[in-house]
């Protein structure tokens, strides 16, 4: 009997080429090759229809997000209101199959009961209250900073309103126990995030420079990739590279302030893995312990050491494949540590036994399935 399934995705799953598309694409490429019969529908801003996907779908719909301006709203999260579509719920009830949504940011219509008597997963990417607390603590813009504060305020009282009307897989332990504590959800399961990498390719030796890579148009990014220029490479002398989408002029400057510092900027993809590749210690402290680091994910199945704090790490399962610090002084002198320390074929096959154990994306769809029966 054929399985059909609905996904309802915040954005256009692919290029997956950030990282809150990376676990949507790939979860669709896994349950395909299980002979899922997949219905896709995609909200879409910026991103154009993929004909990519039609390979793994059966049907792909597309639904344009409302601007933010007319999705400002005192009662509905921003997120969630400019992704009300009546095309969506209208396609949705055609038939009874069940509905897996990507996101809170595609929920609105479990909290209105449109989806009552369907068989509902919602995919967990954050605890976004808590994400977006944390985007407000690191904002300079006072304007964006209100924004974030009122998104989050709104989100707690919206997730918490919608925790036990669906089953929740979440991306991260540290998220399950959040949900339990704050939401008292009863139905909420680790779920391991669907991955590109099918081995470990971190080259034994050594490895060129330290690294920070990210997203740094994320305020939390900039603010951690400065920290690093401010308070660990002022005092060692060992070249570090920053590498990422859209820095600011602030972070550029600061990067060439120092001989042995520097930053990449807009690197295409093909170029971020090369510079990943390359580098010897991967440096990836967090200011926030929601969601899991998909850079982190990057750097452990592409790179060869990694140097992260316990809020970058926690509840990922990941400890023992890091090594760690808590403040700029334990980052300084692990950094010295590990720039001589060459790394191992051993390391690398540990890494390997982790991509087909907790990363293995044949298994964990076939997980995901279990839920649905």
């Amino acid at each position: 009997m054929d399985k059909h399934l609905h996904i309802v995705c915040l954005d256009v799953p692919f290029p997956a080429d950030y990282g809150g598309v990376v676990d949507l694409f790939y979860k669709i490429k896994a349950l395909h090759q299980l002979g899922v019969k997949i219905h896709l529908h995609c909200f879409t801003k910026d991103r154009q229809p993929q004909d990519e996907l039609n390979k793994y779908c059966e049907t792909v719909n597309y639904y344009q997000r409302k601007s933010n301006s007319s999705s400002f709203s005192l009662n509905t999260p921003l997120i969630v209101n400019s992704r009300v579509n009546e095309a969506l719920i209208s396609n949705l009830q055609k038939d009874n199959y069940p509905v897996l949504l990507e996101g809170i940011h595609c929920t609105y219509y479990l909290k209105t009961g449109q989806l009552n008597n369907r068989k509902i997963i919602v995919r967990l990417h954050n605890a976004e209250f808590a994400y977006y607390k944390q985007l407000a603590k690191h904002e300079g813009n006072v304007f964006k900073k209100l924004y974030y504060l009122h998104e989050s305020r709104l989100l707690k009282k919206y997730e918490r309103a919608i925790a036990c009307k669906a089953i929740f897989l979440a991306v991260s332990k540290q998220d399950v126990i959040l949900y339990q504590q704050q939401f008292k959800a009863t139905d909420i399961h680790y779920l391991p995030v669907f991955l590109p990498y099918t081995s470990a390719i971190g080259k034994e030796g050594k490895g060129c420079y330290c690294l920070y890579h990210g997203n740094l148009a994320i305020n939390e990014n900039e603010k951690a990739a400065i920290w690093l220029l401010q308070h660990v490479f002022n005092k060692v002398q060992i070249p570090f590279v920053i590498a990422g989408k859209k820095p600011s002029k602030r972070l550029e400057q600061l990067a060439h302030l120092h001989q042995h510092t520097c930053i990449v900027a807009n690197p295409s993809d093909k170029e971020m893995q090369d510079i990943i590749g390359k580098a010897h210690v991967h440096v990836l402290p967090s200011l926030n312990n929601t969601g899991i680091k998909l850079k982190l994910l990057n750097a452990l199945f592409n790179g060869r050491h990694c140097l992260v704090n316990k809020a970058g790490v926690e509840g990922s399962g990941l400890e023992s494949f890091c090594h760690m610090a808590m403040d700029a002084e334990t980052f300084r002198k692990q950094i010295e540590a590990l720039y001589i320390l060459p790394f191992t074929e051993q390391e690398a096959q540990q890494r390997q036994g982790l991509l087909q154990t907790m990363y293995n994306n044949e298994t964990n769809a076939r997980q995901l399935m279990t839920f649905l029966q």
